[in-house]
């Protein structure tokens, strides 16, 4: 059993990824309700959360989102459903859920392909600050 407290959501990332980490600190920085919670991919929560839902790692490897009332969301929409929660203007961004998933995940799968090269990597997932390890899961 996974436990999310009552109202929150986890988003489960790459902990490696540079672009993905930066894209926590930009969910944090936004985050004026407190709605979101976070895990790394690579934590003991994030490999719960693979192996619950059976999730293939070799087609989905940076971005999850789950809620134990609405389940698991991956890739572009993931990302979108995220951004609906989120300060204005990032909210507006869910007016792209309107686009068919198949065409916002090619455009998702081509920047996650290529995120390494193009952000970097970092040797070990990161360690947050005191202020915001309350929002860290492992």
């Amino acid at each position: 059993m996974i436990h999310i407290p009552e109202g929150k959501s986890l988003i489960v990332f790459d902990g490696v990824c540079n672009l993905c980490n930066a894209s926590v600190q930009y969910v944090i920085k936004r985050d004026k309700n407190n709605k979101f919670l976070f895990a790394p991919l690579q934590s003991k929560i994030g490999e719960k959360i693979i192996k619950a839902y059976n999730i293939n790692t070799a087609k989905v490897d940076s971005i999850l989102l789950f809620n134990p009332k609405t389940g698991i969301y991956s890739k572009s929409t993931a990302a979108l459903k995220i951004a609906s929660k989120l300060s204005f203007p990032t909210n507006i961004l869910t007016i792209f859920l309107i686009v068919p998933a198949f065409i916002r995940n090619w455009v998702y799968d081509f920047i996650a392909k290529n995120r390494y090269k193009w952000y970097g990597k970092k040797e070990a997932c990161m360690i947050p600050t005191p202020d915001l390890k309350k929002k860290f899961l492992d």
